[in-house]
């Protein structure tokens, strides 16, 4: 029998600073062909480019090897959805990482497309889209791309009301059972010795595969399967135009699976690690979020930006990842619009700065929707021409 290996894969998880791999392995292990592996592999079509997977391989990497570009990893799944846990490959199963490509040219003949972008339209015919919308025929026959990386949604966070309740906290962890130790007792130089039991922790910083407490049980409603994210109310954040505190940042710390469940307590596992995970450490109901697809298009035209009076009240960038201050193609940041503004996930912005008085705004980037929340949203910003800051003004792409 061949010994066992494991590949985790890692994705784009690890790609962003501070996140770490998820879940824990899929147990229903069994043996196809010559190799042990916990999916169903169906035979590979005849004329597909396939890989057999190596020790060693993950998505990501693969991804970067056979597409160029190590963020097309979701569409490399979608080829092979027989693997049910996108975090876990095993050697020995077939991938699909190739199939006949139609080249542009080809495909340009078959699409009403235009094979250069269409001038831009003249001063005055318009005043909300510009150049929005215009596509070449290289950008026309591209498929859909990943717009992020499951961790800028899973390892991020939101800004929210400046309190607010959340159903569960984290009480306990196996590390601070009480631990014994000898004590000396009795008087002065007796010499008795006893065996106490104290309460020291051993270990405050938790990660994945460790065990917790929850303050709520089969009388909360809770039952075995359930899993919630492990929020960390962090610092308030001030709106950087009208300079007023909108709201508090929540940082998403990972994720706790519940195991049993007793009348008012429940023993769950950390299965997915952001960050260090604490005792305190405040829980909401886990809630499944794809990375949204998007079609890259091209740029509003500098020399069409929109006027300036229609980005007086326009949505701005709040905040950005770990406070970094200079922003480019990449940073993640969060906008004061959220599911109260109908923003939806794969939404695009226009960057804009406010030019000197009498001057037009200038035309910085674009950022994507990835996450929204209820007055904020997750972006990234996917274009950027000039160095981005916190309170560039924003544009919705029609």
């Amino acid at each position: 029998m061949n010994r066992l290996l494991l590949t985790l894969a890692l994705l784009p998880l690890l790609a962003a600073p501070g996140a770490r791999a998820a879940d824990v392995p899929p147990r229903n292990l069994h043996l196809v062909g010559d190799h042990w592996t916990a999916w169903d592999p169906p035979v590979p079509p005849p004329d597909a480019q396939v890989h057999v997977i190596e020790p060693g391989d993950t998505l990501w990497d693969l991804a970067a090897r056979f597409s160029g570009d190590p963020y097309l990893w979701p569409q490399l799944w979608e080829r092979n959805q027989y693997i049910l846990d996108a975090h876990w490959i095993y050697p020995g199963d077939p991938l699909v990482v190739g199939v006949e490509v139609v080249p542009v040219d080809t495909l340009a003949e078959l699409v009403d497309v235009v094979e250069e972008p269409v001038e831009p339209l003249a001063n005055g015919e318009d005043d909300a889209g510009g150049g929005d919308g215009i596509r070449s025929a290289a950008e026309a026959a591209s498929g859909p791309q990943p717009l992020g990386t499951e961790s800028d949604i899973y390892c991020t966070g939101y800004v929210g009301e400046l309190e607010r309740e959340f159903p569960h906290t984290i009480v306990g962890s196996e590390y601070e059972a009480l631990t014994p130790f000898i004590e000396i007792a009795g008087r002065a130089g007796a010499g008795d010795r006893g065996l106490r039991f104290g309460g020291t922790t051993v270990k405050y910083g938790l990660m994945s595969g460790d065990v917790v407490y929850l303050d709520g049980g089969r009388g909360a409603g809770l039952a075995p399967g359930e899993v919630f994210t492990v929020v960390s109310p962090e610092d308030t954040v001030r709106h950087p135009v009208r300079d007023e505190v909108v709201g508090r940042f929540y940082r998403y710390r990972g994720r706790v699976r519940v195991l049993s469940v007793q009348q008012d307590t429940a023993i769950a596992e950390i299965v997915h690690t952001c960050d260090p995970i604490f005792v305190g450490s405040l829980l909401e109901p886990f809630e499944p979020e794809p990375v949204p697809l998007g079609r890259r298009t091209a740029m509003r035209p500098v020399n069409l930006p929109a006027p300036e009076e229609a980005l007086t009240d326009a949505a701005v960038i709040l905040r950005a990842e770990d406070d970094i201050f200079t922003l480019a193609e990449d940073s993640l940041v969060y906008i004061d619009r959220g599911a109260d503004a109908a923003v939806v996930p794969g939404d695009v912005y226009t960057i804009y700065r406010l030019n000197k008085p009498g001057l037009p705004p200038i035309v910085l980037g674009e950022l994507a929707v990835l996450s929204v929340h209820d007055r904020s949203s997750v972006a990234r910003i996917v274009r950027s021409r000039y160095t981005v800051y916190v309170g560039d003004r924003l544009e919705e792409k029609q």
